[in-house]
């Protein structure tokens, strides 16, 4: 059996005499959502001894899962919000712990937050335990590695330009995708954003375009601060979001606002399709 490790005591003072049940996953964690089990322990490797809180405490985390930050994020954040309901607590490992840091803290600086204390990978059990691994190395074997989204200066907002201005802008592009953004406050009080996403083009040679659609999906949600300057009422906004990938990383060069009366994105758009750069 594996015993609860100082990570647990610390946090909850909880020890392993402590009786469990096992509950179903809330509809509201939609991140622990489709994630191979359907039933979790309660109370939680966090300490959280009721559904309510499990659902408020983890409410905080779900932006940063829709991110896809990194291949495990779901896996190690559901892991200690929402245990898998075994005859003992499976942690995740402190490699596990690490990569997702690695790659995620980023993004929560994006939004102005610090990786937290009670997460500190040190207090996870060692990889030779018994404990959720990393399989970074496998998922990259087996998919193929997409450009990254990366926290970046929001570009200003184009209002007035011209459709040969903006095939200029095109020729130096590596793709142009058309965002729909609206938002909506959910029952904490916070922001939640709708995003549809059509791409224009793209001319990343392996690139396909729901892949470009997902990482601009995802470089909005990273760029959060961003998102909320392209959406200042909960009317739906309409943008298009040109760009290109260095070194692996997806920018966003340049950001058009899309109104219903204008003719020259529109015009630049049909025009592209035979257009010769210079």
């Amino acid at each position: 059996v594996l015993a609860l490790n100082g990570f647990l005591r610390m946090a909850t003072g909880f020890d392993i005499g402590l009786s469990t049940k096992c509950v179903v996953i809330p509809k509201e964690m939609d991140m622990c959502h489709r994630i191979g089990y359907s039933e979790m322990r309660l109370p939680n490797l966090m300490g959280h001894t009721s559904m309510a809180e499990v659902i408020l405490k983890s409410s905080t985390w779900q932006h940063l899962a829709h991110t896809d930050c990194h291949p495990h994020v779901r896996t190690f954040l559901c892991s200690l919000f929402a245990p898998i309901c075994l005859d003992t607590f499976i942690h995740p490992c402190r490699s596990m712990c690490v990569a997702v840091r690695d790659s995620c803290a980023p993004v929560l600086a994006c939004h102005g937050h610090p990786w937290p204390g009670n997460l500190d990978c040190d207090r996870f059990p060692a990889d030779e335990d018994m404990c959720l691994a990393s399989l970074t190395k496998e998922y990259k074997y087996l998919h193929k590695v997409l450009p990254k989204p990366v926290c970046q200066t929001c570009p200003a907002v184009e209002e007035f330009f011209t459709h040969k201005r903006v095939l200029e802008v095109f020729c130096d592009s590596n793709f142009a995708v058309k965002v729909k953004l609206s938002k909506k406050r959910t029952v904490f009080g916070d922001q939640e954003y709708n995003i549809e996403c059509q791409v224009e083009f793209t001319t990343q040679g392996s690139l396909l375009p729901y892949e470009t659609q997902s990482m601009i999906q995802q470089w909005l949600l990273i760029n959060e601060k961003c998102m909320q300057r392209m959406t200042p009422t909960h009317r739906p906004m309409v943008y298009l979001l040109v760009g290109n990938i260095e070194g692996g990383m997806v920018l966003v060069n340049q950001v058009y606002r899309w109104q219903r009366s204008d003719s020259q994105l529109t015009l630049a758009t049909q025009k592209w399709r035979y257009h010769k750069c210079l």
